[in-house]
């Protein structure tokens, strides 16, 4: 399984902050992206500005996610310098 967890407006639109998904081996963060557009719809409209993050570290979409692996998925958070601000969890 993977864990996948939800911040901000991603949150908002999913109705929950995590979720526990299985795919298949050699699934990328793209994949884990395109399921939770697939099982909520609404998060389409963000799937371009949302950054990724696996175990803690920003990721880019061909990264490779194995069983175990937490995937967080955070949109452009506004306010502040204009840079990233970075969510702990």
């Amino acid at each position: 399984m993977i864990r996948v967890r939800l911040f901000a407006r991603c949150r908002e639109l999913a109705g929950t902050a995590q979720l526990e998904i299985s795919l298949a081996p050699g699934a990328t963060v793209r994949d884990v992206k395109a399921h939770l557009i697939a099982r909520f719809p609404d998060l389409a409209g963000l799937a371009s500005t949302l950054a990724a993050a696996v175990n803690s570290e920003y990721a880019d979409e061909e990264q490779v996610v194995n069983p175990g692996d937490e995937v967080a998925f955070i949109p452009p958070v506004s306010g502040g310098s204009g840079k990233w601000k970075c969510f702990v969890w």
